[in-house]
């Protein structure tokens, strides 16, 4: 039997109000903010850690699967295409040049292979992937929400919400009008016309009341080592599992390069966490033994740095106006607002659907990045970087919209996004709404002169 407690009420002082809110800072979080920012809108970009990125930094996930469909097209450009630009700029990435995409040489598969850039089940072709490092990750992000405008509110945890019913036309049934943080300074409060969920673990929309689905996973914790001698050497004797880095002597080691925890986890019980974190620090350093004392090359290693978040690639997800399913692979909808690629298949391409962002209950709510509507399968595709990138981009600009229109996310004018984000450097299919309503337009122009 539970035991309880009561604490007195609180008043919770209102710290900042905008126009746009968006909880979570990792690749999501940052593309929404920025997009809406660069919408004309005032943004509050909350994140609980000290650092921006998530996974993408600070868990050390540092690679970029995939931009492309696996045949050599670009599927993810607009601020995911920017953010590869901007590191690039600063010689902080490494991607196959775009001649390259698609070509199927096994020499170019296995060069590319080396650094993390190819997955999955052969025959392989060369994939626009892009390894980086982390620490210029963070540091552009930053140069880049600052440059937009965006207020930074870190080391903040969303704990709570206001939420106020309201039943228009039959619409959702209400509306979020603050977020509560807890921190160090004990509650705060932000109000916000809108509010983008980008937590991953949807945390904001949990606490509205909204529908998810809730998955365990096996977490990890990836890590570095530095002072490899001759890493081609220590790759092709198959000593251990790991990647080259932009670093000379340095590899990354994915998933904890270890065998797997021993239980799933549910990434939203504190316990479970604490297991996690403890047991996955353990393997790690197992494993930093055992590569020093048995893997060519790595006699006089040191490990450089352990992520500083569990790899969790799974929790929950929304269950939302359409849940995107696998058996919809290569369906172009009217209302595509991303695409993605997949990062272990060669030719399918997930087309995310605006639906697939919009709680069933809440007029001012968005979801992005990994805990987006769609089903377990999908999932797999579209919790990567690359696509969280493109549906933070696809909630920053619609959050917008809505607030201009004064009505709810759910109403927002889907071609007048769609050109939005093409407008922006965003990459849609072929047959969305607003293809076909500018092909009425010019068909109308045709006719009247």
């Amino acid at each position: 039997m539970t035991d309880y407690i009561t604490l007195p009420e609180r008043r919770v002082p209102v710290v900042a109000a905008c126009d746009v809110l968006v909880v979570g800072g990792g690749a999501a979080g940052i593309s929404a903010a920025v997009a809406a920012a660069r919408q004309g809108a005032d943004v509050v970009l909350a994140e609980r850690s000290g650092y921006l990125g998530g996974l993408a930094s600070g868990g050390l996930i540092v690679l970029l699967l995939t931009l492309d469909d696996g045949n050599g097209r670009q599927v993810v450009a607009g601020q995911c295409q920017e953010l590869v630009e901007r590191l690039d700029g600063r010689g902080a990435c490494f991607y196959p040049p775009p001649q390259q995409w698609g070509v199927a040489d096994d020499a170019l598969v296995e060069q590319y292979r080396r650094w993390g850039l190819v997955w999955g089940s052969g025959p392989h072709r060369v994939r626009y992937s892009v390894a980086y490092d982390p620490e210029e990750f963070k540091f552009v992000a930053n140069t880049w929400v600052a440059e937009a405008g965006v207020r930074l509110m870190l080391h903040r945890w969303a704990s709570d919400v206001v939420f106020e019913l309201e039943r228009p036309h039959g619409r959702p049934a209400g509306r979020l009008s603050h977020v509560v943080f807890t921190s160090k300074a004990g509650p705060q409060a932000v109000r916000a016309a809108q509010v983008v969920d980008a937590t991953g673990d949807g945390d904001v929309f949990a606490l509205a009341g909204e529908s998810f689905e809730k998955e365990q996973v096996h977490p990890w914790l990836w890590f570095r080592m530095s002072g490899v001698r001759d890493i081609d050497a220590a790759q092709t004797a198959r000593g251990g599992y790991f990647f080259r880095t932009l670093r000379p002597g340095q590899v990354l080691m994915p998933w904890g390069a270890a065998e797997r925890i021993a239980r799933r986890i549910d990434a939203t019980d504190p316990d479970d966490l604490t297991f996690a974190e403890v047991e996955c620090r353990r393997m790690v350093m197992d494993e930093v033994a055992r590569l020093r004392a048995q893997a060519p090359g790595f006699e006089d290693a040191y490990l450089t740095d352990i992520a500083l978040t569990l790899g969790i690639t799974e929790s929950r997800r929304l269950r939302g106006a359409h849940v995107l399913a696998r058996d919809e692979v290569n369906t172009v909808f009217d209302d595509t607002v991303a695409s993605t690629g997949h990062w272990t298949k060669y030719g399918a391409v997930y087309h995310i659907p605006y639906r697939s962002l919009l709680p069933l209950r809440t007029s001012n709510l968005l979801a992005a990045g990994r805990c987006i509507s769609v089903d377990h399968r999908v999932h797999h595709a579209t919790k990567e970087i690359p696509p969280c990138f493109a549906t933070g981009e696809a909630a920053g600009v619609a959050a917008v919209q809505a607030l201009r229109a004064g009505g709810a996310v759910q109403d927002v004018d889907v071609p007048a996004l769609q050109r939005a984000l093409r407008a922006a450097g965003a990459w849609l299919p072929e047959g969305t709404a607003d293809d076909r309503q500018q092909t009425t337009d010019d068909r109308r122009q045709t006719t009247e002169s």
